[in-house]
């Protein structure tokens, strides 16, 4: 059994949120099907909710990916333009390697 930390990430509870909302959603328009009148109404309008959040949910995780993202573009920058022998070092480097792995098929 996996142990979890007792803080989750950002990310983690999302991921958790929209999974919640989705099952959410599942159960209520499972049960919409069986009902009819106002409760059948009723269900699909709290389904129809739960599908809101999901969304906000996932347009929230997208969000902090896209943030992340400009975070370790940034760091990036800054590290080729603070030490910029070393970046072409690695950058030859890799080229190195890679044209190693491709010559050797």
């Amino acid at each position: 059994m996996a142990i979890r930390k007792p803080t989750q990430t950002s990310e983690e509870q999302i991921i958790d949120s929209v999974k919640e909302s989705l099952d959410d959603a599942e159960k209520m328009l499972r049960e919409a099907a069986g009902a009819t009148g106002d409760k059948a109404a009723e269900l699909r309008e709290n389904a129809m909710r739960s599908l809101r959040r999901t969304r906000e949910a996932l347009y929230d995780a997208q969000d902090s990916l896209v943030a992340s993202g400009r975070r370790a573009a940034r760091a990036t920058d800054d590290y080729v333009h603070d030490n910029p022998w070393q970046a072409i070092g690695l950058a030859g480097l890799a080229g190195v390697l890679i044209g190693a792995l491709i010559s050797r098929r």
